[in-house]
């Protein structure tokens, strides 16, 4: 732990005394030992939505992209959150969330190349806790979407852990895989573990400005799901629980194949 000597007080103190003014740096502890942010209790936190029979068009999808300091989920940061929702399967320009956090940045990585958030917009961005909370708020009882969900699940778990203090219970589903289940025999230059976000982007020939922007990206991916929305219908894929037995077929296939 990093410390500072305080002159006065050790010429005071025959130079036994230190300097705590590192202290205020550790303003979040106390967070973590009383439990749940104290404006968002469990109880108020939406219901997540179950996977069962409600059809995809009554159901509330938020699709949502994250950029972060870095791609290590145990030690990089969540730095901004875009998200669109999908109802009655439209995207709903209305109902858009766009949010840049407050980080304390030690150092800048080669990821804010990437998405373009400068150190400058980190540090005028709004407290960490209260954009966690607005955006469960705005979520809802909803379904989550993310290409390569697995990192958003695994970063925003961390997040609401640690600035809120409660568990994330959405579900994840990933449009990778998603995309992969309804449309297993595309070819798009590389195997489907391997496509990216781009890959489906050029093969749908969608028009896509301003890639590695969270909002961007969200709408990216909102715009290929509901591509893939179509062709679930097409599939006589009407409910949640028919999605998700359509994924873990694909995903049941993929590892009898390895």
């Amino acid at each position: 732990m990093p410390y500072e000597t305080n002159y006065d007080d050790k010429k005071r103190s025959g130079g036994r005394f230190l300097s705590f003014k590192w202290l205020p740096r550790l303003k979040w502890l106390p967070r973590l030992k009383r439990g749940p942010h104290p404006k968002l209790k469990p109880e108020n936190i939406p219901p997540k939505q179950p996977i069962d029979f409600t059809p995809l068009r009554e159901t509330r999808f938020v699709v949502m992209d994250l950029e972060t300091t870095g791609l290590n989920i145990h030690k990089d940061q969540i730095i901004a959150i875009g998200a669109v929702v999908i109802e009655n399967n439209e995207i709903q320009l209305a109902q858009l969330f766009e949010r840049t956090l407050f980080r304390e940045l030690n150092t800048v990585d080669d990821t804010v190349l990437v998405h373009g958030i400068s150190p400058e917009q980190v540090a005028n961005g709004e407290p960490a806790d209260k954009v966690l909370a607005e955006f469960l708020q705005f979520s809802g009882q909803s379904v989550f979407l993310a290409y390569h969900s697995p990192f958003d699940q695994g970063m925003l778990s961390r997040a609401l852990k640690r600035d809120l203090g409660l568990p994330l219970k959405h579900v994840f589903f990933d449009v990778a895989d998603i995309a992969a289940a309804l449309f297993p025999s595309i070819n798009l230059g590389r195997s489907m573990q391997q496509a990216g976000l781009d890959d489906w982007v050029e093969h749908f020939g969608l028009n896509v400005s301003n890639r590695h922007n969270a909002s961007a990206d969200a709408l990216a991916t909102a715009e290929i799901m509901l591509i893939l929305l179509r062709e679930a219908e097409k599939q006589a894929i009407d409910t949640l629980a028919q999605l998700a037995e359509k994924i873990k077929g694909y995903k049941r296939l993929r590892v009898m194949k390895r």
